[in-house]
């Protein structure tokens, strides 16, 4: 089961301290977003991250209505301090760019999971390379939407080289999405449902699975 849920890791680049303030500095002065990812990005609140001094929640994996994975986080983003509670277990660190071995066990969970929660905006945080839009047809619901495809380099971060086909609306909010991971695995595709504003962020809660087997939902979330 510990492989099952590794298949889900998602990338991360560790960005210099430059490259994170230029990205901030390009959110500050844009007044209207000029690409799809900008204005997915956008649309889910990302200018109303700065202002969130905590964010917690709980990230939970399910299948055959079974919970399989269950982690609450802590994270204080201006102090870049996290914290991990699974089982009996608590574990803090801070988030930098050179981290213990035992702090990248966590980390690892940790961006596997902020993935999940906040997808929209790596699309401005990291350096991934994204295609033009095009029209396709959706994996699970089959209906045609606007897609574009999100590659992360060969090298670097924790599963380097995966791709993430994401399907979305007129609206800019992602309704599915299919993972591609770069070893040759089978590719995972859910949705993205049941939005809820916090603070300004919007945040789809559930993620299931074509079948109905898998979900991944979060629960416990709360932004200050």
């Amino acid at each position: 089961m510990k492989k099952f849920i590794l298949l889900f890791s998602l990338s991360l680049f560790l960005l210099s301290c430059n490259d994170q303030k230029q990205k901030e500095k390009k959110l500050e002065d844009m007044n209207e977003p000029a690409s799809a990812a900008d204005k997915i990005a956008f649309a889910n609140g990302i200018k109303k991250f700065d202002s969130i001094k905590k964010l917690e929640f709980t990230f939970n994996v399910e299948v055959n209505d079974t919970i399989r994975s269950k982690r609450h986080w802590a994270w204080h983003p201006d102090t870049h301090k996290i914290t991990l509670t699974e089982k009996d277990t608590v574990m803090s660190y801070i988030k930098k760019d050179s981290l213990s071995e035992k702090d990248k066990k966590i980390d690892r969970k940790f961006v596997n999971d902020t993935y999940w929660l906040l997808f929209p905006f790596q699309l401005e945080w990291s350096n991934a390379e994204i295609s033009e839009v095009k029209k396709a047809q959706a994996p699970i619901s089959g209906e045609e939407m606007k897609m574009m495809s999100v590659n992360y380099p060969s090298q670097g971060g924790y599963t380097p080289g995966d791709t993430y086909d994401i399907y979305f609306n007129d609206d800019y909010m992602i309704q599915e999405w299919v993972y591609k991971p770069s070893g040759g695995g089978n590719p995972l595709a859910t949705t993205w449902e049941d939005y809820h504003d916090f603070e300004g962020i919007k945040i789809a809660r559930e993620h299931k699975g074509k079948d109905g087997n898998f979900k991944i939902f979060f629960s416990d979330i709360s932004a200050e």
